[in-house]
């Protein structure tokens, strides 16, 4: 678990998996002789092999006043054709209650985007049937990304709409909005798209401070220092890359806390630029 505090508001990092390799079907360009290049990686993001390490985890904000979830993990029970994803039993939810909140306590669900590993704990196994898994919640999703898993299907990796969204949909929790939506004072969506149309990166200010939480908008920090190691799963790799791109940019400017969605323990850091086409990660 890590705190960090961004002036009256707390963000907690609550883990379901940490993983060393395994995550070439993700990023199929980052080699292990490649990686080793990076040499900054190491060892937070990256052992002495030059294997990845990466994360899945939920972050929650804590404005005092709110307490919003940020993407759900992969979830307990479900049938997933990545067999180190399928039929999960972590300790998650009890995981959540030791960092201080019950799923009764979290009023805000929101999710970057609707995939597999960011939707999974929207929804809990119960006599059978699939319920939302935070009962006194609003679940917030894209408008856009809501539209376009509508015609399209994540069949490669599961019934991810059908047990995750759909249920939550069902019971009348879910509200669609928009890329730029203001969730309350302190947090606002960012439109980050290319990964998927309608993806979201969150941006939370509180007492003159900032944090941006990225979500699939970049999956690793060895893409900081490689724009072009597009992810398998990205709809659109090439607009993709001109959004990490901009991002980058933008946070190296502002210096302001980056915490990864799939980055590994420490988590969070500051892009500092190196060069037109290099960035690094500082944590």
């Amino acid at each position: 678990m890590n705190i960090w505090t961004i002036g009256d508001v707390k963000i907690t990092r609550v883990v379901e998996l940490e993983m060393t390799g395994g995550t070439r079907f993700i990023l199929p360009d980052a080699t292990p002789e490649k990686c080793r290049e990076i040499d900054w990686l190491a060892p937070h993001f990256m052992n002495e092999q030059g294997k990845l390490i990466m994360s899945i985890h939920a972050l929650v904000i804590d404005t005092g006043k709110r307490k919003i979830i940020v993407d759900t993990c992969i979830g307990n029970d479900k049938e997933r054709k990545v067999p180190a994803w399928s039929h999960l039993q972590t300790a998650f939810l009890s995981d959540l209650e030791k960092a201080g909140y019950k799923r009764e306590d979290i009023d805000t669900v929101l999710c970057t985007h609707l995939h597999v590993d960011h939707v999974g704990w929207n929804t809990m196994l119960v006599d059978g049937a699939w319920v939302p898994t935070f009962p006194n919640a609003r679940y917030l999703f894209g408008k856009t990304e809501w539209e376009h898993w509508q015609t399209e299907s994540q069949d490669h990796y599961g019934s991810v709409i059908e047990d995750s969204v759909d249920p939550v949909v069902k019971a009348g929790l879910a509200d669609f909005v928009d890329v730029d939506q203001r969730i309350c004072d302190e947090v606002r969506l960012v439109s980050t798209p290319g990964h998927t149309p309608g993806h979201v990166s969150v941006h939370i200010q509180s007492q003159g401070e900032e944090a941006f939480i990225t979500g699939d908008a970049i999956h690793h920090p060895c893409q900081m220092a490689r724009l072009d190691w597009a992810c398998s799963a990205d709809v659109d790799a090439e607009k993709a890359k001109e959004t990490r791109k901009g991002m980058l940019e933008d946070l190296a400017e502002r210096g302001i806390l980056v915490i990864g969605t799939h980055f590994a323990t420490p988590t969070a850091g500051q892009v500092v630029k190196e060069d037109e086409s290099r960035f690094r990660f500082d944590v």
